[in-house]
Order: C-alpha cells, then sequence, then structure tokens
C-alpha cells in the first residue's frame, strides 16, 4: 500500500483565499479591516523569518498587520505593558507574542496578560480550560489545523482510536481535547509510554509531535491508519551533501507504505500553522463585533 498524500501546502492555500473573503465582507458590510499585532522580544533568525511570514501573509489576505519588535534585553515590564495597549486597541483583533522569550521573561505571565478574546495562539490559560471544558475558545493553531486535515479526509471521526504521540501544551495536549471532542478514543502517548508501539498500532489516526526525528517507524503503524507529522526536525547531512535536511517525526519513506494517508515534511502541517492563525484573527475579529463566525475556519 502507498499512502495519499494530505498536501497541507493546498489546503492552506485554500484556508487562506477564504479567509481574504471573509475580510473583503468585513470591509464592505461593516467597515471593519480584522488587525492583528505580533510582537517579537530578542533578534533569533528563525523567530524572526517566522514573523516576516505571518506579518507578509496578513497583508496578503487583506488584514492590518503591526509588528513590535523588542530588543533582547527588553524588560518583562516593558513587554506586559506593550501587550496592555494591544489589549485595548479596537484596531486589533488578535495578538501574539512568539516564543520563546529570553530566560529574563516569565513566558506564563505574558501569555496569560493577552486579552483571552485577543489570544490568537490559544495559549491564555482562560482557552486552554474552554476548550478543556468543551466550551467556546480560541484554539491553537497547529492543532487546529490537524484537525481541519482530518475532518477534510474523515468527514465525521466519530468512534476512530486516535494517538497523540507527544504531551506539549502547543500541540500534543489541544490535541487530544480537539479530537475528544470529535468522539475518538484518545490515547495521549509520549517518553514514559511503556510499550508505545503496540499502543500506536492500535490506531486509526497517528498525530506525532514529540520532537523526535523520524521515531515514528513502519512498525508502529496499522494498516491503512493516517498519520499526521507535526514535527519539523533538521538532521546533519548525508555522505555526499553539504545540507541537512528537514525531517518530520515519521519515517516518511516507511510509514508511507503501511499508511492510508500522511503529511510530509515539509509541506504538510507547517503551512496550516500559519493559516490557521489568520483564521483564529477573523473568527476574534466577528466573535468582537457580535458577527457570525466564518464557517469551515473554526471548529
Amino acid at each position: 500500500m502507498t499512502a495519499s498524500l494530505i498536501d497541507g501546502k493546498a489546503f492552506a492555500a485554500d484556508i487562506r483565499a477564504k479567509v481574504a473573503e471573509h475580510v473583503v465582507r468585513l470591509k464592505e458590510k461593516h467597515g471593519i479591516v480584522p488587525g492583528l499585532a505580533v510582537v517579537l522580544v530578542g533578534e533569533d533568525p528563525a523567530s524572526a523569518v517566522y514573523v516576516r511570514n505571518k506579518g507578509k501573509q496578513t497583508v496578503e489576505v487583506g488584514m492590518k498587520s503591526v509588528e513590535h519588535m523588542l530588543a533582547e534585553d527588553a524588560s518583562e515590564a516593558d513587554l506586559l505593558a506593550l501587550i496592555e495597549t494591544l489589549n485595548v486597541d479596537p484596531e486589533i483583533h488578535g495578538i501574539l507574542v512568539q516564543l520563546p522569550l529570553p530566560d529574563h521573561i516569565d513566558s506564563d505571565k505574558v501569555i496569560n496578560a493577552i486579552d483571552p478574546a485577543k489570544d490568537v495562539d490559544g495559549f491564555h490559560i482562560s482557552n486552554v480550560g474552554l476548550l478543556g471544558t468543551g466550551q467556546k475558545s480560541m484554539v491553537p493553531c497547529t492543532p487546529l489545523g490537524c484537525l481541519m486535515m482530518l475532518r477534510d479526509h474523515f468527514g465525521d471521526l466519530s468512534g476512530l482510536n486516535a494517538v497523540v504521540v507527544g504531551r506539549s501544551n502547543i500541540v500534543g495536549k489541544p490535541m487530544a481535547q480537539l479530537l475528544l471532542g470529535e468522539s475518538c478514543t484518545v490515547t495521549m502517548t509520549h517518553s514514559r509510554t511503556k510499550n508505545i508501539q503496540d499502543v500506536c498500532c492500535q490506531a486509526d489516526i497517528i498525530v506525532a509531535a514529540v520532537g523526535r526525528a523520524e521515531m515514528v517507524t513502519a512498525d508502529w503503524i496499522k494498516p491503512g491508519a493516517v498519520v499526521i507529522d507535526v514535527g519539523i526536525n533538521r538532521i546533519a547531512p548525508e555522505e555526499g551533501a553539504t545540507k541537512g535536511r528537514l525531517v518530520g517525526d515519521v519515517d516518511f519513506k516507511s510509514v508511507s507504505e503501511i499508511a492510508g494517508a500522511i503529511t510530509p515534511v515539509p509541506g504538510g502541517v507547517g503551512p496550516m500553522t500559519i493559516a490557521c492563525l489568520l483564521a483564529n484573527t477573523i473568527t476574534a475579529c466577528a466573535r468582537a463585533n457580535g458577527l457570525s463566525e466564518p464557517e469551515g475556519l473554526t471548529v
């Protein structure tokens, strides 16, 4: 069996097109321009590239993009003051503080200082609690993107056996909550799970988000299972090569011979994250103005 590819790049392009349509409607019918503010502290090269990409895609769909670049030694108080300013700015509907933050800043304090209604990353403790209890919340972007792709593939997820590999606050835990919300039977596995291979072999769905290159191999996979690979790992150059390459948490070559469908790395989950950030900003804008939420862009 050769797995079909779940094309995250094409899926993300479709989401951005839907977001752009909603932006046009908001402007024409209500005179509202959704605004997204991104805050970067320090000069981490990878974070800087990511922030630029977010800003570029925000503008491309017709939204207002605001970027705040703070120095590496910016104080926690300065960052909190900026967040408070953004919280009360009526033209800003989404706030994202790029992680990781410098060691002298308490990330939890910063995340929880963001107005939960503008927390388009879905990391605020209020949104975590709302998601965990099945209430309306802002949903973390990467798990939201994974769920969208799974819904598109299966239609109805009810009753499917899902295994999440990894228990991070950013992906693993919210992913499990979303799958429970779809009436899946969900098992979370992690570094201390006994017989993890045997657990995964029972899964109709595997979401790998553990941060270990090519950890999930073909002998972990039930024939026909759908595999969502969240991992992005750079491995050393192979013999004769000058550059390393990006791989996921799944051994794509072997698993694609067993699975029914699989996301590639790159080009799978990655593009969905920014697309869902834009979708969350539209959702936040609609809620802030008492308008109907956009169909197909939220849970």
